[in-house]
C-alpha cells in the first residue's frame, strides 16, 4: 500500500475539487492509487464539482445568521450558475446552513460539494464576514427581497440594559434598512480613506478652476459635504423619514430618549456579483 501523504491528498483535491477528508478517505480505500481514488470520488458524487468548477457562477444569494443573543452574526455570498437555482428553496436552505456553519466556526466545503452534486451546478461560497459584539450592543442583519442584497451591522450602547429595550432594537433594524437602501461605504467621515478624500477634493477644485481662491475653498467644501452625505452612513438623510433628518441626528434623538450613548460601530453590505469582472 502506498503511503497516504499530504501531497497526494492535495493533488487528488486539485484533480477532483473534492473536500480534504473525502480525498483522504478515497486514497485510503484506493490503497494510495490516485486514479482509483478519482473513480471512487466520482462514484460517490463528490467529484462532480470538478467538471463544474470551470463554469461561471454569476447568480446567487446573500444569506445571514444571527446566533441567539444577537452577539454574533454572519453574512455570506453564495453563487450558482442560474437564477433558477438561486430561487430554489433547496439552494436557499443550503445558503442558510452555510451561514449557520460559519457562525459556529465550521467547515462548509463538505456542504458545498454535496450541494453541487444535488443541484448540478457550479456553486461557490464566494465571501463571508463574521461580526461579534465588543462590549455592549447588538448584531443585526437584513436580507432584502430577492436575497441579492444583505446587511450585517454592529450597534453599540453604553449600558447593557439598553440592548433589551424595544426602541433600541427598532433603531438597529432601521439602520440595517438604511444601509441596504442607501449603500454607504463607511460609518462616518473618519472611515473614508484619505486618498479618496484627496481625489474628491482635487476633482472639486478642478471643477471650480478660474474662480477666486475664497470661492474655490467654499465650493470644494460644499462638494465634500455632499460626498459625505452620499457615502457616510451618519451623514446620509434618514430614509425612513424621507431625508428630513440625518441618520446621525436620528441616532442621537433615540439615544437621548434612551438616556444612553448609541453608536454604529461597523457594518457590512454585500450585493450579489459585486466582485465579478467582465
Amino acid at each position: 500500500m502506498a503511503e497516504i501523504t499530504a501531497a497526494n491528498v492535495g493533488k487528488l483535491r486539485e484533480m477532483t475539487n473534492a473536500g480534504l477528508m473525502d480525498c483522504k478517505k478515497a486514497l485510503t480505500e484506493a490503497a494510495g492509487d490516485l486514479e482509483v481514488a478519482v473513480d471512487i470520488l466520482r462514484k460517490k458524487g463528490v467529484a462532480t464539482a470538478a467538471k463544474k468548477a470551470s463554469r461561471d457562477a454569476n447568480e446567487g444569494v446573500i444569506a445571514q445568521y444571527i446566533q441567539p443573543g444577537a452577539r454574533v452574526g454572519v453574512l455570506v455570498e453564495i453563487n450558482c450558475e442560474t437564477d433558477f437555482v438561486a430561487k430554489n428553496d433547496a439552494f436557499r436552505a443550503f445558503a442558510d446552513e452555510v451561514a449557520r456553519t460559519i457562525a459556529a466556526g465550521g467547515d462548509v466545503e463538505t456542504l458545498r460539494i454535496a450541494a453541487v452534486a444535488k443541484m448540478g451546478e457550479n456553486i461557490k461560497v464566494s465571501r463571508h464576514q463574521r461580526l461579534e459584539v465588543a462590549g455592549n450592543g447588538l448584531i443585526a442583519a437584513y436580507i432584502h427581497t430577492g436575497a441579492k442584497v444583505g446587511v450585517l451591522v454592529e450597534v453599540g450602547s453604553g449600558k447593557e440594559a439598553t440592548t433589551q429595550v424595544e426602541d433600541f432594537k427598532q433603531l438597529v433594524r432601521d439602520i440595517t434598512l438604511q444601509i441596504a437602501a442607501a449603500s454607504p461605504t463607511s460609518v462616518n467621515r473618519d472611515g473614508v480613506d484619505a486618498s479618496v478624500i484627496a481625489k474628491e477634493k482635487e476633482i472639486a477644485a478642478e471643477q471650480a478652476k478660474g474662480k477666486p481662491a475664497a470661492a474655490i475653498d467654499k465650493i470644494v467644501q460644499g462638494k465634500m459635504d455632499k460626498y459625505f452625505q452620499s457615502y457616510c452612513l451618519v451623514d446620509q438623510g434618514f430614509v425612513k423619514r424621507s431625508g428630513e433628518v440625518s441618520v446621525g441626528e436620528h441616532i442621537g434623538s433615540v439615544a437621548k430618549q434612551l438616556g444612553d450613548e448609541v453608536s454604529v460601530r461597523r457594518f457590512i453590505r454585500f450585493q450579489v456579483g459585486e466582485g465579478f469582472t467582465s
